[in-house]
């Protein structure tokens, strides 16, 4: 798999009927190993060792309605009370980081209602502060520590 901007970490992998898979420390389970998934696991990894995000509130692939549709955030953070305050959308390292996977994030935000989002391709990552009285976005110089996260 293509080296990420971010950094390094052991993964448990497996090959199992050919294909390779990676171990998702927080679904407890093997996952078929795509580039996607590979950004996926860096990005959970880093939130949890570098950010400090408490690997009990996170959820990947939390199911919402959008428009009658069934959709999936790839990560969602939550505050030490239950509420929903972070949401990660992660492409393939090939895939460009446009308006359209920003509108992406921002249609699922209709729903969660957060007031953080990053969207990243493992090479660019960009993180942004919402607020919704003025329903403007700010975007942060960088991800910030899960202590230093206001509701």
């Amino acid at each position: 798999m293509k080296t990420l901007n971010l950094p390094s970490y052991q993964f448990n992998l497996i090959v199992e009927n050919k294909k390779t898979k990676i171990f998702d420390a927080i679904r407890k389970k093997f996952l078929v190993l795509t580039p996607e998934e590979w950004v996926r696991q860096h990005v959970i990894q880093f939130l949890i060792e570098e950010k400090g995000f408490p690997k009990s509130l996170i959820a990947v692939e939390q199911g919402l309605k959008l428009n009658g549709l069934q959709k999936r955030a790839d990560i969602l953070v939550y505050s030490k009370i239950g509420h929903p305050l972070f949401m990660v959308e992660c492409k393939a390292p090939q895939i460009k980081i446009d308006q359209k996977v920003l509108d992406q994030i921002g249609r699922y935000n209709i729903t969660f209602k957060l007031p953080y989002l990053l969207v990243t391709n493992g090479m660019e990552h960009y993180c942004a502060k919402v607020n919704f009285e003025t329903k403007k976005f700010s975007f942060l110089h960088d991800i910030p520590n899960y202590d230093k996260l206001e509701l």
